[in-house]
């Protein structure tokens, strides 16, 4: 088949990113495009599901998790953050709820109950580098929390969310602060210490060749090696290449193994699967399955290969 004719004939958030990353679209192409996402499909239908208080709900589930990681989904479509009916989104979202912290366990709250806004984050760094991820994205950054992540970075590069009881960097915290931070600093163009701090926590990653024990080489979690959509918190090798590739870096020969893998995930009709799927809580039902082909994934993949293809190529 003809993958990208496939990733085209698709959702609008996935075809317009196709169009972006694989097809090289002329911008006022894009622009259409782009603005389908909010009136049709994924982004339409997330917005849709939005309550007027400004929160995501999802029976069983946290309001926190849910609306958290739904708004995560959300900018993963590449929605136009500018466009009316997502400014209005954010607006009810930033003025209607606030974290609170409940005998230790935070939730969101009518804001008269005082707290910081969603976008202000709470306590933990996983937590909080999506926030402050979401928070650039939409318009509405917020320094001060970013200012706190870099205080919160470790010896070793990374973040955890179990510091300081352990001074040991997580793979899962770190991809979420890295991602935070550098949607911060493409919008601020704060590079004095945004830059050198992700900097730090990269070569964390690449170290450990994005998915193996410092100590022994040995694969750290198979899960790693999982190709999820949506991800939530969850680290994984194509999450962290698809970073590196947003960021702008040149492929990192320590990053080979983890792109190779990658590539051997393609299947014979040039289509990958979905590994896993980490959607608990999340307000809208997805249309892919674990095991079945993906275009998330596909995607995300196929923007990888060309980025490490393109860096490799003869100038």
């Amino acid at each position: 088949m003809n993958t990208l004719n496939w990733l085209l004939d698709s959702d609008p958030a996935v075809r317009w990113q196709a169009m972006r990353d694989l097809a090289a679209a002329p911008a006022g192409v894009l622009r259409e495009e782009r603005a389908r996402v909010a009136r049709e499909g994924l982004g339409a239908e997330i917005l849709a599901h939005q309550l007027p208080d400004g929160t995501w709900r999802r029976p069983g589930a946290p309001v926190w998790l849910t609306t958290l990681f739904t708004l995560q989904l959300l900018r993963a479509t590449g929605i136009d953050p500018d466009h009316d009916a997502v400014q209005d989104a954010m607006g009810r979202l930033e003025t209607g709820v606030r974290w609170n912290d409940l005998g230790g366990c935070w939730e969101l709250r009518p804001p008269e109950t005082g707290g910081n806004t969603l976008f202000e984050g709470e306590e933990e760094p996983c937590i909080n580098g999506g926030a402050l991820a979401s928070s650039v994205y939409f318009g509405r950054a917020q320094g001060a929390l970013a200012q706190r992540l870099l205080a919160e970075q470790l010896e070793d590069g990374g973040w955890n969310c179990e510091a300081p009881k352990s001074r040991c960097s997580s793979f899962h915290t770190t991809i979420c602060v890295l991602e935070g931070l550098l949607e911060y600093e493409h919008a601020t163009g704060t590079t004095a210490e945004i830059r050198p701090a992700r900097q730090k926590a990269e070569e964390y990653l690449l170290r450990r060749g994005l998915f193996r024990r410092l100590s022994t080489g040995e694969i750290v979690d198979s899960k790693f090696l999982a190709c999820a959509f949506p991800s939530r918190y969850s680290y994984d090798i194509l999450r962290a290449l698809d970073y590196f590739r947003a960021a702008g870096e040149t492929p990192d020969p320590r990053a080979t193994e983890a792109i190779e893998i990658i590539r051997n995930k393609r299947q014979n009709d040039g289509r990958w699967l979905l590994d896993a799927q980490y959607d608990e809580g999340i307000a809208v039902a997805l249309q892919e399955r674990t095991g079945g082909p993906s275009q998330w994934n596909t995607l995300r993949a196929l923007r990888v290969l060309k980025w490490n293809e393109g860096a490799s190529a003869p100038r």
